[in-house]
């Protein structure tokens, strides 16, 4: 026998909420990190640039969990907004990654 389809609805809470959930995560994140951290290799008018979009999809994506929840999962998202989101994360984490590279130079540079 096979198990039954689930429900859009069920559906959306499966695969939308977490993915909301980590998008929130991710975006908090990088937004501290931005924040506290100086990227050598971005410029100044680079680094805010990008975290003034992180704050702008980070604000979208409480949004949309608020009318996630209000609704009880009904409230579906644009999957234009959610490869924005997607394409933002992905720059975070490669901005994230560089960033690690270079510190952990420094520090093996600095005999650490």
């Amino acid at each position: 026998m096979y198990p039954s389809q689930p429900t859009e609805k069920q559906l959306l809470k499966q695969v939308l909420e977490p993915l909301l959930q980590d998008f929130e995560y991710w975006f908090s994140r990088s937004h501290s990190l931005l924040e506290s951290e100086r990227m050598s290799f971005l410029s100044l008018e680079e680094q805010t640039n990008l975290l003034e979009k992180i704050e702008e999809a980070h604000q979208e994506v409480k949004t949309a969990i608020m009318l996630f929840n209000v609704t009880d999962g009904q409230a579906g998202i644009d999957t234009n907004l959610v490869m924005y989101w997607h394409q933002l994360v992905s720059q975070c984490w490669a901005i994230t990654r560089q960033w690690r590279i270079i510190n952990e130079q420094l520090t093996i540079d600095d005999g650490h």
